[in-house]
């Protein structure tokens, strides 16, 4: 168990490393029928149209995400205003998980031209890191399901009950 957990704690900070010297953003302004591309994704930039949600209205951007000419999905980040606050917007990122990695993308504000600041990532190894996790919790399960563990326990009671008995006066 506590190899296997050792081996998750390995494979996470593999992911994160991988995560970190790997990735690639870009922060670019589009209007609509752009195309900016990252990492050897194409995203198109459809435009933006109003959405209404039960606590808040919101600027919907629609991407079109391709690789390879291939269309992969439409993706539909946010820009939310909720009505119980006047402060600052809330960015909704919209993320395609993968088992390669995850795609993101978010907006940014609106520029004065009608173009928005949109910013795009492409995280490969993401899923590495979530794997550790997942590795190092079934390592940690099996190492506290360990039986030698539960002897010891047992042992130390035994020991326990024992020098208890054996301090206490006989019985007349």
């Amino acid at each position: 168990g506590m190899h296997l957990a050792h081996l998750g704690v390995a494979v996470f900070i593999i992911g994160v490393a991988l995560v970190k010297g790997y990735q690639a953003e870009r922060d670019v302004r589009m209007f609509e029928s752009d195309v900016v591309h990252v990492a050897g994704y194409t995203f198109t930039f459809n435009g933006v149209s109003s959405a209404r949600g039960a606590n808040f209205t919101a600027d919907r951007g629609d991407f079109t995400l391709s690789k390879d000419g291939k269309e992969l999905q439409h993706l539909y980040p946010e820009k939310r205003k909720y009505f119980s606050s006047n402060s600052m917007p809330m960015t909704e990122a919209a993320i395609r998980h993968s088992i390669t990695g995850d795609v993101y993308v978010s907006l940014g504000v609106p520029s004065s031209d009608g173009g928005w600041v949109v910013r795009v990532y492409s995280k490969p190894f993401v899923t590495w890191i979530w794997f550790g996790c997942i590795i190092m919790s079934v390592g940690g399960l099996l190492a506290m399901l360990d039986r030698r563990y539960r002897r010891r326990r047992e042992k130390k009671a035994a020991d326990a009950a024992k020098s208890n008995n054996a301090g206490a006066a006989p019985a007349v």
